[in-house]
């Protein structure tokens, strides 16, 4: 279990650090102090995803001449902190104010701290030196590094020309003119230069975000680093007035982050990111645009945030083994959804049909092989998907493939209920029945062709990171590391099935009474799988009456009804236990579909609120105009914008497992469907997966539902908002919080 544990941890928090290298301690919360009217200005700026505990800071001097005060810090924020519990904790500027009591001369103040980083290391106490002069009047402060530090921090070795520090290079300031722009200015000395794409703009705190920042246009360079670019060169000033969007009138302070990075063009130095806070302070003001629900673009600094599949496609760039190892354990997590279940029964009755003949390694080999050709098949299907934008797996949803394939699980089920022999002649059973024995007979190739089926049609549930596999496939044209990151995130799904399966052939009874109840079971959960195909094309309630003779017909043979004799066993006891509780299930399933419900798992949910009370329930879903085309789409989009209302669209299919559950239990969540109230709610039906279904799909680069976009009433995607794959009523309610809508 703990190497299960490491191998997990290993899987999905090593390739979070590796993209997050940790900074050294100096460069998350560089320091520096200087001396202004008999006080010590101290600040520390800390790196985004960084931060300080107030608690750990705190002030000492080598000379004993100086007496400090009791420093003056600004109130934290509160924290729920894995390591110390609720405390407070500062992140961006971190300005403090130290007295000086009494006594003069030079002194080295030791400034100590401790902070973390966001994704989960802490580091140990720190301590920085400053050296300061107190004299009673502003005194010099030795925080900035050298020339000669600089040379070294850079790993550059310039000789006798002179390096300037960044702040010498690139003279830095801010100044409010007016109660929602803030100007700021560089001055570029002579052979240095800034690079027009590597500014950032954001707001750290504050009532406000940064609007759209138009930079003017640079001069165009042949760059050593970066190739041709755009450069604002030196012996300039260059001004970019910062637009604000406030949400309130009131005054109040703004923390601005600033980001820019330039060059040395005589020593050919390129400096690193250059890092700043400013803190101003904004007028009131009655002319406050109103928050729009545009979200801030790459181009403000403030980057719109990125949907989980784009993010999962973006890391495929890198490339490595890293990436297929997340694929990997991306797998493994999706073997425990719906998707993944049904497999366990038929991958397990596979191995059970073999009877006493079966060994552990031969259901090792049966196990490995059936996953091998779902892992090959959905391999082949996603790298199609990704690069022809067909989806094979949507094709065999169709009802008459669906129900065939049920039929066979229903043969099999049959089978093990001892109505037959799996090797009966094909004369009596017919040509489908002879398919199914020979592929359960024991062949690997009957085995490969019960893998490639079941990953076709029992499981074509479309998650992130399929998702975001396809999304790179489709945009890059890679298909082998595409491919290879599918391949990757199948055999993760069918790991626990080879465990499984492996486990059946070691550990079930080999002969006997015991195994003919095993037997008896899996024939169950194979009615079960069909019942469950079945459900994608049936009506809710004709579902609702099939799992109810399924689970009564079951009970009923456990011996629900009957009485046990004195001397029953306890085995015999528990078993008729679980009789009784299939068929008191059973029961209530038929009241509910008698009564018009629609969910196994809640088959008296408004049953007995009466006329009135079922009225009650049929509110609590959110109305969905239904549209066909991308015509449709586009026409409901500008009636939405004329209206000034956003849009969430709803990608939906019969066939889809995940589009049922959002059905049922999202979209009737109270909570949801008042965060929705504004909304224009449209539903794309795309069950037929017909012409004008694929071209809607593909028009907004997806493969198959569920999917869920969303758009401001500009008639513009929030494609960080986007929704791909299973999400519950309180994951997908806090989705929306996330929203300016």
């Amino acid at each position: 279990m703990k190497k299960l544990f490491a191998t997990l941890l290993f899987l999905f928090v090593f390739p979070v650090a590796a993209e997050q290298e940790l900074l050294e301690p100096d460069k998350a919360f560089a320091f520096q102090a200087e001396v202004v009217d008999g006080a010590i200005q101290a600040r520390w700026d800390v790196a985004d995803n960084y931060y300080l505990y107030r608690g750990k800071i705190r002030f000492e001097v080598d000379n004993p001449a100086i007496t400090l005060g009791e420093p003056q810090l600004p109130d934290g924020k509160i924290k729920d902190d894995e390591f110390f519990g609720q405390v407070e904790i500062y992140r961006g500027g971190v300005p403090v104010t130290i007295p000086i009591e009494s006594g003069s001369g030079d002194f080295t103040l030791t400034a100590h701290s401790q902070g973390c980083a966001d994704l989960g290391v802490c580091y140990p106490p720190h301590r920085q030196d400053v050296l300061l002069t107190a004299t009673g009047a502003a005194a010099s402060t030795q925080d900035k590094p050298s020339l000669q530090d600089l040379n070294d921090d850079l790993g550059l070795n310039q000789g006798d020309d002179e390096v300037l520090h960044p702040d010498q290079a690139f003279a830095f300031s801010t100044e409010v003119i007016s109660a929602d722009t803030v100007r700021a200015t560089w001055q570029i000395v002579a052979d240095h230069y800034l690079y027009r794409d590597k500014f950032e703009f954001s707001v750290k705190q504050g009532d406000a975000r940064v609007g759209e920042v138009e930079l003017p246009k640079g001069k165009e360079k042949e760059d050593e680093f970066f190739g041709k670019i755009q450069v604002f060169e030196g012996e300039q000033t260059l001004t970019v007035d910062i637009p604000l969007v406030r949400t309130r009138g009131e005054a109040g302070e703004v923390e601005l982050a600033f980001v820019y990075q330039g060059c040395a063009e005589k020593t050919g130095i390129c400096y690193p990111p250059i890092r700043k806070s400013e803190t101003v302070k904004l007028a009131a003001t009655n002319q406050i645009t109103q928050a729009d629900d545009s979200e801030p673009t790459a181009q403000t600094g403030e980057q719109q945030p990125m949907s989980e599949q784009d993010t999962i496609a973006a890391s495929l760039q890198a490339g490595g083994i890293l990436v297929i190892l997340t694929f990997f354990g991306f797998g493994l997590l999706l073997a425990f959804t719906p998707c993944v279940f049904p497999m366990i029964p038929i991958l397990s009755s596979i191995i059970i049909g073999q009877g006493d003949k079966i060994t552990t390694g031969r259901a090792f080999t049966m196990s490995t092989v059936y996953v091998l050709a779902m892992a090959l098949t959905y391999t082949v299907a996603g790298v199609l998907a990704g690069m022809l934008g067909e989806n094979l797996q949507a094709a065999f949803q169709n009802p008459w493939i669906l129900s065939s394939f049920a039929a066979v699980f229903v043969l099999l089920a049959l089978s093990m209920f001892g109505f037959y022999e799996l090797q009966m002649p094909a004369s009596i059973q017919g040509r489908l029945s002879e398919v199914s024995n020979r592929q359960k007979g024991g062949s690997l190739t009957g085995v490969a062709v019960m893998g490639f089926l079941s990953a076709l049609i029992v499981g074509p549930c479309v998650a992130a990171p399929l998702a975001g596999a396809l999304i790179y496939i489709g945009q890059t044209g890679d298909a082998v590391l595409g491919g290879m990151a599918l391949f990757a995130l199948s055999l993760g799904m069918g790991l626990p099935l080879i465990a499984i399966g492996t486990s059946a052939g070691k550990l079930l009874p080999r002969a006997g009474g015991w195994m003919d109840a095993v037997k008896a079971i899996f024939g169950v959960l194979l009615l079960a799988v069909a019942i469950w195909m079945l459900e994608r094309i049936i009506p809710d309630y004709v579902a609702l009456w099939l799992w109810a003779a399924l689970l009564i017909i079951s009970g009923i043979y456990m011996k629900a009804l009957e009485p046990l004799p004195a001397d029953t066993s306890g085995w015999h006891r528990l078993w008729k236990g679980l009789g009784i509780i299939l068929l008191v299930y059973g029961i209530l399933l038929v009241i509910g579909a008698s009564a018009g419900a629609n969910d196994k798992f809640r088959p008296l949910h408004g049953v007995f609120a009466g006329a009135g009370g079922a009225g009650a329930v049929q509110q609590q879903k959110l109305e969905f105009r239904t549209i066909k085309t991308v015509e449709d789409f586009e026409q409901e989009l500008a009636r939405a914008s004329d209206a000034g209302k956003p849009v969430m669209l709803d990608f939906y299919a019969d066939w889809c497992i995940y589009c049922k559950d959002y059905e049922k239990y999202v979209f009737t969540d109270q909570r949801v469907i008042e965060r929705l109230d504004n909304f224009v709610l449209l539903k794309a039906d795309v069950t037929d997966n017909d012409e004008k279904d694929k071209a809607l799909l593909r028009s907004f680069n997806l493969v198959a539902p569920p999917a869920i976009l969303f758009f401001g009433p500009d008639g513009e995607e929030r494609h960080g908002r986007r929704l791909v794959g299973a999400m519950n009523a309180d994951e997908f309610h806090n989705h929306l919080n996330m929203m300016s809508f």
